[in-house]
Formats: structure tokens, C-alpha cells, sequence
């Protein structure tokens, strides 16, 4: 006799939910366990979402944010195909929360709403992954690198032709004139250019990776693992908080106009930041040769400059090409390092760096020709000089004490040109990375609108997700993830 079983009412619907968490995607349902969007989400962005406004919201809050941040967690280029994405996938429908696709005004709608509120979870989450960044590696955490680049938008400015057309007919201006090969035809189609795009005078015109853009601007401070401390955008808004930046007509040079503008933009941007995040308190700051300025060098390093005694013990910039540093007592080399005085191109020894008694710092450095000499009778090591043509009549060599109090901008903090400065500089590199990341990864770069407040939302969009990413990684014990969980998906 086959033997049979009374099938439930109980044992059929855990059937059915068995197959269900079974055949959902193993990448949403690992999101599903570990990532709860709630606790995200400030109530004061959940208060304006449903306010009363004389009918009921069809769409849940949580499913819009979802959508947006597995849009770009995929890599899905545009909204449209995002709602394409929706509409034949009922798993990631269910998982977003959507009992039926919206349409994609829908989605511009709401970035353009509520751009604050999404502003207010970035920067919560910039709270809660702090102490994940300091647990996984603290000195990198304590590290603040800013860069600045664009979000280019779509406006006939932006087509290659447009460039491309007026260099062309300034070379051939250049050829039926007779110009020599001085003149460059870049920097003046750059300077013919107009500042603005037609269609919008806050599409700014810039020069970024080498081709010239009509972009919107934005600034973001990451740490040394390469995660968005913070992200700014310079708009009217921006400026107007911000009264003591002076914007002055560009010059002929792209790359002089990049670096003057940066070097303002940099201390209004970490106030914004150290403001919204008190407990956030790096030490090290890393930036290219832009910021090579010794106002900057005072700005960051002393001083109340961003409020309750905060500022950067150690600044990692390179010396502009175009100026170098001077001292009237001994010849110094492009790294701030003292050279022999019979030999300009052998530097002296670098021997530490020491604190005196009134707290101020002091390296050291010593003659290149000394060596520590061993004495068997004493049982002591002593300095000898081994110069044929010493500078002085010490036996132990010249020696030069640095106050780096005395030039911030020589010294600042640090040691150029060591191993040290090499090694701690190649970290930089990861905020170039992340703009790269954010643009081409996160759904950034490529939006077909001249719209300011959708592109800023966008931008916000994509630090969220990375921060996601670094909440989702650390779940998950997993932090070779923590910039990118792409090989989760796959």
C-alpha cells in the first residue's frame, strides 16, 4: 500500500514560501538579511515624504530609495531602463516594494523633491561607517584627501564637434597668419570659449582629463581606503554660504584656472564637512600640487580655521613646478631638505625628529659624508665626518635643526622626499579612483539632462550606494568589498 499525507493548509503555504526565498536572487536576499533601510532613513525625511497633501503616497518611500541604490549597485545606465528592469523581474519588484512600476517622471520627481533628505542620509551614513573605516584600518581612516571634478551636462557645449570645430578654424586662422610654433591653439580655443552653456549659465565650463566640458562642479573628501567622507557641489547655494570665495575671470591656461579655483574651494568644503561631522577628526591631509599655497599650509595645519581646535597635524602636497622653496642660511633642495654647501646635489641626512621642552618640533639632519664610528674602549659609537673639504671644523659634521613652525610650507609636518612621503602620497591616488568609480560604476557620468537639481541628487545617489556597499561589506565580513560588491553579484 503507497502510503499517503494529509497535505495541510500549513504545510502548502511553507512550501510555497520555501520556493519563494529560494528562488529569489542571492544578492537581494543577502541585502534583504543584512541591510535594513529603515534605520537609514532620518524621520525627518519620512515626515516630509508623507505629509498630507490631500491624497495618499501609492508608492512607499523605502521602494523609491531601493530602486535608486540597486540602479546603481548594477550599473543600470538610465531611469527608464531601471523601470524596464522592474516591470519583468517580480523579484525585484517585491524586493523594493513596489506593488506596481512607476512611471520615470515619477523618479526625477522625487530626486528633485527631495534632494535635502537625501542629503540627510548620506550624511548618515557617513556617521555609521565611520567607525567601520577605523576598525578596518585606523591610520587610513584618519587620512582626508579632496579632489574636485564635473558632472558634464547635456547641452550641445558638450559635443566633441563644438571643440573640435574651433580649434579647427583657429589652426587654420594660425596658418594663414603665419604664426610660429609658440602659439597653441588649445589654450586659445579654450580662451574664445564661452564661460557658460547657452542653455544654462551654472553649466560651467572646465577642463577635466584633458578635453574641455560644460559640467556642473562638485568636490568630495574620501579617506585613505577610499570611502566618500563628504561630498559638495557648487552651486549658487554653495557660494552664497560661502561669501569669501572670490571667483575671478579664467586666464589662458585650463590647468593654472583647475588649480587656482581648487585651492579656494578647499577650506570652505572642509568646514562643511567638519561641521556636519564633529567626532570625524583626521590628522593627515593629502592633495596634489594645487594646494601648494602657504596660506593653505596655515589653514590646515594651525589655527582655528574649522572651529574647536581641529586641524590636520601632517599635509601631504607636492611643491607647485612653478616655485621652489629658499633659505638664505643653507642651500635646500626642491624637497625642503638641506644640501652640502660645497655640493648643492648631495643632501644631508635625515636623523629624526625630536620635541623640546616648550613642545615645539625639530627635525634634524646631519652631514651625508658622517658615519657612526665604534669605539671598543668605551664601548660608545661617536660621529666622525669623512669629508675631504668639511664646512666646518666640527669632527662630527655640519648639522641643521628645522622648526617646522618657521615654514609650514617647507616642512609641513612631514619629511618630502623620504620613503615615507613616496609611500603615504600613493594613497591620493584613491580619490581620482573614486570620482572614476562614482561616474562610470554608480550611473553618474552620462545623464541626459541639464537639470541641476536631478544631477546633484545623482551625485548623492552614488555616495549613498558606495556607503551601503561598506555597511553591506562589513556585515558580511567581507571588507575587500567595501568600495565594490560587484563580485557578490556575479
Amino acid at each position: 500500500m503507497i502510503p499517503y499525507k494529509q497535505l495541510s493548509l500549513a504545510d502548502i503555504f511553507s512550501d510555497c514560501h520555501e520556493k519563494f526565498e529560494n528562488d529569489k536572487p542571492a544578492f537581494l536576499s543577502l541585502l534583504e538579511t543584512h541591510i535594513d533601510i529603515d534605520e537609514l532613513i532620518p524621520i525627518s525625511f519620512r515626515n516630509h515624504f508623507y505629509a498630507s497633501t490631500g491624497r495618499t503616497r501609492k508608492y512607499p518611500l523605502q521602494a523609491f530609495l531601493w530602486a535608486l541604490i540597486i540602479q546603481r549597485i548594477f550599473s543600470i545606465p538610465t531611469d527608464q531602463l531601471l523601470l524596464t528592469f522592474l516591470a519583468y523581474s517580480k523579484s525585484l519588484r517585491e524586493f523594493c516594494g513596489f506593488t506596481k512600476v512607476p512611471d520615470a517622471s515619477k523618479i526625477t520627481r522625487f530626486k528633485q523633491d527631495f534632494l535635502d533628505d537625501l542629503q540627510l542620509v548620506f550624511d548618515n551614513l557617513v556617521d555609521v561607517t565611520e567607525p567601520i573605516c577605523q576598525a578596518i584600518d585606523s591610520a587610513k581612516a584618519d587620512m582626508t584627501i579632496f579632489d574636485s571634478s564635473g558632472i558634464e551636462a547635456f547641452v550641445t557645449e558638450n559635443n566633441p564637434k563644438y571643440a573640435n570645430r574651433i580649434i579647427k578654424q583657429l589652426k587654420a586662422y594660425a596658418k594663414a597668419q603665419g604664426f610660429d610654433k609658440s602659439y597653441d591653439p588649445y589654450k586659445a580655443a579654450y580662451g574664445s570659449m564661452p564661460s557658460h552653456a547657452s542653455a544654462n549659465p551654472e553649466i560651467k565650463q572646465l577642463y577635466i582629463n584633458g578635453h574641455f566640458c560644460y559640467v556642473f562642479k562638485f568636490g568630495i573628501v574620501t579617506n585613505g581606503l577610499g570611502i566618500i567622507r563628504h561630498i559638495s557641489f557648487y552651486n549658487k547655494n554653495f557660494m552664497a554660504s560661502h561669501p569669501d570665495i572670490v571667483v575671478e575671470k579664467k586666464s589662458d591656461s585650463p590647468d593654472e584656472d583647475k588649480c587656482v579655483h581648487d585651492s579656494k574651494l578647499l577650506i570652505p568644503t572642509l568646514k562643511d564637512f567638519f561641521s556636519k561631522h564633529p567626532l570625524i577628526n583626521p590628522k593627515t591631509f593629502l592633495g596634489d600640487a594645487a594646494f601648494d599655497t602657504a596660506q593653505l599650509y596655515k589653514s590646515l595645519l594651525t589655527g582655528d580655521t574649522f572651529g574647536n581646535d581641529k586641524h590636520f597635524s601632517k599635509a601631504y602636497i607636492p611643491l607647485n613646478a612653478r616655485s621652489g622653496l629658499e633659505n638664505l642660511d643653507y642651500s635646500i633642495n626642491e624637497d625642503g631638505i638641506p644640501c652640502c654647501p660645497h655640493d648643492p646635489s648631495l643632501q644631508m641626512k635625515y636623523e629624526g625628529t625630536s620635541k623640546l621642552h616648550s613642545g615645539v618640533t625639530r627635525y634634524k639632519f646631519v652631514c651625508p659624508r658622517m658615519k657612526w664610528i665604534y669605539d671598543k674602549s668605551t664601548q660608545k659609537s661617536h660621529r666622525h665626518c669623512f669629508c675631504d673639504n668639511p664646512c666646518t671644523s666640527s669632527k662630527c659634521g655640519r648639522m641643521v635643526y628645522i622648526y617646522p613652525e618657521k615654514d609650514l610650507r617647507a616642512y609641513p609636518g612631514t619629511i618630502r622626499g623620504t620613503e615615507k612621503w613616496d609611500d603615504t602620497y600613493k594613497i591620493r591616488t584613491v580619490v581620482e579612483r573614486d570620482i572614476n568609480h562614482i561616474k562610470d560604476n554608480l550611473c553618474l557620468a552620462g545623464r541626459r539632462t541639464q537639470n541641476e537639481r536631478t544631477l546633484h541628487a545623482d551625485l548623492i545617489l552614488a555616495g549613498i550606494t558606495q556607503l551601503i556597499t561598506v555597511v553591506l561589506a562589513d556585515k558580511i565580513n567581507h571588507h575587500e568589498y567595501i568600495r565594490s560588491i560587484k563580485p557578490l553579484i556575479a
